[in-house]
């Protein structure tokens, strides 16, 4: 057979058979690309379509002014606040320079942080005016940028509260707040009312007896006068010796005149007493006003707990140990006050206790003066331990505490410098501790 010789006209037929199922294979292949190509498509355009709608709700419904800034500067998106603001449609804001929304001060500052916003892409906040109908409107102005995937700056979106309601709302909360701290100082000015009606009513009982003693002394020392008077007019008008024994055995002067020294004693006795409560009175008054200075804690320690103890009517004495005497920094009113706070809780904690027993411990470590009171009453459950310096919080009878007390009474230690805190029983233990006061000579 000849190599040059020509295909025969069946193998022709083959190939062009074999050629025209390849091309529909492709056109195949092509087709069913195109159709999932444009389901993507057709995917797309309905997401692309529910943003859109998204975006326009939002624009529609967002009561202060959003404004989307192309890159050039240009209006890209308006909202509907921002249109009814300056009284146009869409196509009056959209397309146009967004500085031309503002007024020219309001325009500078606007193109000047659009320049930074470009080079840096950090939120910008400034103030504007934009005019309106009824005049000029500031607003407070967020400008944030808008960066592409590619990391550059592709615009800003602008975002403005009107500066009236904001204002509008800072006045609501400045009267809240300062509604909020007169009725905190109303609150703890009837817990300082309640804690000196308890003192009041310990002044009246300590007052009491020694005045009661005083006036019986005084009484007396009156009839003993009076027998006296008695006897001396006698004297004088010469009556003979016989009528002023007889006299003197009827008055009882002998007895009178052992009975007299008795009744001035009572009487000074009495008066020193009274001279005593005031002191206490006058210490427990004294550098109340917020004045700091040295002053030793003991000795104010001692005086609260003695006043707590003329108040209350339980009989429940404190007792006192470790150091006699230290020297702290601070307000002596204000740290008698949680004292008397601390006293007057362990008492009450101790009522119907059998052998009830109140103490107060005085000692130093690390440069601070520690305080602590505690009490054999049941003490304070765990559940509540972490609640005990709350405002309010109390595990006394309704109407037997504000439970502020505690709550105070920390409030003043951390002002001191200081700290009022609660350790672990048996009973109610509570530590307070205070800087120590520096001496002369101390570095």
């Amino acid at each position: 057979m000849d190599p040059l010789a020509t295909d025969s006209p069946g193998d022709q037929t083959a190939m062009t058979d074999e050629a025209w199922q390849s091309v529909l294979r492709a056109v195949d292949q092509t087709y069913s690309e195109l159709v999932a190509h444009q389901e993507r498509l057709e995917d797309q355009n309905a997401e692309l379509s529910a943003a859109k709608r998204l975006i326009e709700s939002v624009m529609a419904s967002v009561s202060d002014i959003l404004i989307v800034i192309d890159r050039d500067g240009t209006v890209a998106e308006a909202s509907a606040s921002l249109r009814g603001l300056v009284g146009g449609e869409a196509g009056a804001v959209i397309g146009q320079p967004a500085t031309g929304v503002f007024d020219t001060a309001g325009a500078e500052l606007l193109a000047a942080a659009l320049g930074r916003l470009r080079l840096h892409h950090a939120v910008t906040h400034f103030e504007a005016s934009i005019p309106t109908e009824t005049g000029a409107q500031p607003f407070d102005i967020a400008l944030s940028p808008r960066i592409d995937a590619r990391d550059r700056f592709a615009g800003a979106v602008l975002s403005g509260r009107p500066l009236g309601e904001l204002r509008r709302a800072y006045a609501e909360l400045e009267l809240s707040h300062e509604q909020l701290k007169q009725a905190q100082s109303q609150i703890v000015r009837n817990e300082k009312l309640a804690s000196l009606g308890r003192l009041l009513a310990g002044v009246a009982h300590e007052l009491n007896n020694p005045i009661s003693f005083v006036y019986a002394s005084v009484h007396a020392l009156e009839k003993y006068v009076g027998q006296f008077e008695t006897y001396f007019q006698q004297v004088q008008s010469g009556a003979p010796r016989e009528d002023l024994v007889r006299l003197r055995n009827d008055l009882k002067l002998e007895r009178a005149l052992g009975n007299l020294s008795t009744a001035i004693h009572g009487a000074r006795e009495g008066a020193e007493r009274v001279r005593d409560i005031v002191a206490d009175l006058r210490r427990l008054s004294s550098e109340g006003s917020g004045e700091r200075v040295a002053f030793d804690l003991a000795e104010t320690a001692r005086v609260g707990a003695r006043w707590v103890e003329r108040g209350s009517k339980t009989g429940v004495a404190v007792t006192f140990s470790g150091e006699e005497a230290l020297r702290v920094c601070g307000v002596p009113g204000h740290v008698q006050q949680i004292v008397m706070n601390l006293v007057q809780n362990a008492i009450d904690a101790v009522d119907g206790v059998p052998d009830p027993a109140v103490r107060i411990d005085l000692d130093r470590a690390a440069g601070m003066a520690r305080l602590t009171v505690s009490d054999n009453g049941p003490g304070i459950p765990e559940a509540q331990r972490a609640a005990v310096f709350d405002p309010f919080f109390t595990t006394k009878p309704v109407g037997k505490g504000t439970g502020l007390g505690l709550s105070i009474s920390a409030k003043i230690a951390d002002e001191h410098g200081g700290q009022l805190s609660l350790l672990p029983g048996p009973g109610a233990v509570f530590l307070l501790e205070l800087p120590l006061a520096h001496e002369p000579g101390e570095s």
